[in-house]
C-alpha cells in the first residue's frame, strides 16, 4: 500500500490589507507557531521546511523560520506564482511519502504592496510574454487601464459569457456568496455583506469584471505540519486528515492554441490536475461536499466549477442560480470566503486552503462547518503557470 502523508497541524493568521498588516516574518512566525501548537510538536522535531512566497528577497524563508528555531534543518524557498503555497505542500508531501523525512513543516506568507500586481524586473525577459501575446492578439492592446491579470481573467469570463449567454449578475452572485461565507471566518479580510446590485455597480474593470469581483492585495501567512502515519502514531498526534491524492500540472500547448482565453487562464491544466487526482483516489467530483478553489476573480470561480467537473461544461450559470455551490446545495465552494473575501496573499493561499479543509474534515470549522464532509478538494493555480489539486480525506 502506498505511504500516505497526514496533515497533523495547521495554523494561520488573520489576513489583512497591506496598510494594516505586520511584516512578513512576524506573520510567518505566528502561523508556524500556531501549526506546531495544533500538532503538539516542537520545532526541533521537524526534519525539513519549505517556505513559499512570491514577493521577497532570497532566503526570506530562513529569516522567518530562524525566529522559531535554529536547528540546522534544510529550509527550501519556493516561488510558483499564486500556486506557491500548494507547490510547497506538494514538495513536503513527496518528502514524507518517499521516506526522505518523517515530519516536515510548510509555511506560506506574503507581504504585498497596495495596488495591482506588477513586475519588479523590467530589465529582463517577461515570463508572461507568451500569455500577453495571446491576450493582445484576441483583445488588442488599446485598453491599458486594466491590469493584465484582470484582462486575462476578465477576457476569459467575456469569452465564456459570449459562448453560453451568461448574465453579468451571475458572476456577481459569486462575490455575494463569498462574502456570506466569509462572515463566519475570523481570518477573512472582507466580512461585510454585499448585494448583487452593489457588485455590478462597482467600477468596471474588464469584460464582466467590476472592482468587487477582483481579489484584493492581501498580506498573511499560513502553515501546515505534514508527517508520516508512523511518526504520527509514535507521537500520539491527531492524524485524522490524510492527503489521499495530489497532482501538479503546468501548461500544455492547448493553453496558447486558437486564442482561447479560457484555456489561457489555466482551464486545461486545472482539468488535467483534477483528473489525475480523481483517478488516483478512485473518486468522482460528485463525491465531494466541500471545495476550496482559486477564485482570484469571480470569472475564474465560474470556470473552475467546470474544470473540476463539479458541473458539466456550459452549465455553471445553472449551478450558481440553483445554489448548488453553497450550503444546502450539492457542494460548498470556498466556505472560507475564498480569495475574493478571505484574501489572496500569494504565497499563503494554498496553505490557507489546507487549513480550512483540515478544520472542515476535523469538524472544527464552527459556523462554516459543512456537514458530512469526509472528502475535501483544494484547487490552487498560478499563471505562468502551475495548477495544484489536492484531495484531503478524513480517515480513522
Amino acid at each position: 500500500m502506498k505511504k500516505r502523508a497526514r496533515v497533523v497541524g495547521v495554523g494561520m493568521v488573520p489576513f489583512m490589507t497591506p496598510r494594516n498588516a505586520d511584516p512578513y516574518d512576524d506573520m510567518a512566525e505566528a502561523a508556524v507557531r500556531a501549526a506546531l501548537r495544533d500538532a503538539s510538536l516542537d520545532y526541533g522535531q521537524v526534519e525539513q521546511a519549505y517556505a513559499g512566497y512570491v514577493y521577497g528577497d532570497s532566503t526570506s524563508g530562513q529569516a522567518a523560520l530562524y525566529r522559531v528555531g535554529l536547528t540546522g534543518i534544510p529550509v527550501v524557498n519556493v516561488n510558483n506564482n499564486c500556486s506557491t503555497g500548494s507547490t510547497a505542500l506538494w514538495l513536503a508531501r513527496q518528502a514524507v511519502e518517499s521516506g526522505a523525512a518523517e515530519c516536515v513543516l510548510v509555511v506560506g506568507f506574503e507581504q504585498m504592496q497596495r495596488g495591482a500586481i506588477r513586475s519588479h524586473w523590467e530589465d529582463r525577459p517577461n515570463p508572461f510574454a507568451r500569455f500577453d501575446d495571446v491576450a493582445h492578439a484576441v483583445q488588442g492592446t488599446d485598453d491599458g487601464a486594466a491590469p493584465m491579470a484582470a484582462r486575462y481573467f476578465g477576457g476569459a469570463g467575456k469569452a465564456y459569457a459570449e459562448r453560453y449567454g451568461t448574465a453579468p449578475e451571475t458572476f456577481a452572485r459569486i462575490v455575494v456568496k463569498a462574502r456570506q461565507h466569509a462572515a463566519n471566518n475570523p481570518y477573512a479580510v472582507f466580512r461585510d455583506p454585499l448585494t448583487v446590485e452593489e457588485v455590478v455597480a462597482s467600477p468596471h474593470v474588464y469584460g464582466p469584471l467590476t472592482r468587487l469581483q477582483c481579489c484584493p492585495p492581501t498580506c498573511g501567512a499560513a502553515a501546515a505540519v505534514i508527517a508520516s502515519e508512523e511518526f504520527a502514531k509514535a507521537h500520539g498526534l491527531d492524524a485524522r486528515v490524510q492527503i489521499t491524492a495530489q497532482a501538479m500540472t503546468t501548461d500544455t500547448a492547448s493553453s496558447f492554441h486558437d486564442g482561447d482565453m479560457i484555456k489561457l487562464v489555466g482551464y486545461d491544466m486545472s482539468a488535467a490536475a483534477a483528473g489525475k487526482v480523481y483517478e488516483a483516489a478512485g473518486v468522482s467530483p460528485q463525491d465531494l461536499r466541500v471545495v476550496e478553489l482559486h477564485d482570484c476573480f469571480s470569472t475564474n470561480e465560474l470556470l473552475t466549477y467546470e474544470a473540476l467537473g463539479l458541473t458539466p461544461e456550459g452549465t455553471a450559470e445553472k449551478f450558481i442560480l440553483e445554489g448548488a455551490n453553497t450550503y444546502g446545495g450539492r457542494v460548498v465552494t470556498n466556505p472560507s470566503g475564498g480569495l475574493l473575501a478571505k484574501g489572496h496573499p500569494l504565497g499563503a493561499t494554498g496553505l490557507a486552503q489546507c487549513a480550512e479543509l483540515v478544520w472542515q474534515l476535523r469538524g472544527q470549522a464552527g459556523r462554516r462547518q459543512v456537514e458530512g464532509a469526509n472528502l475535501a478538494l483544494a484547487h490552487n493555480i498560478g499563471l505562468g503557470g502551475a495548477a495544484v489539486v489536492t484531495l484531503y480525506e478524513k480517515v480513522s
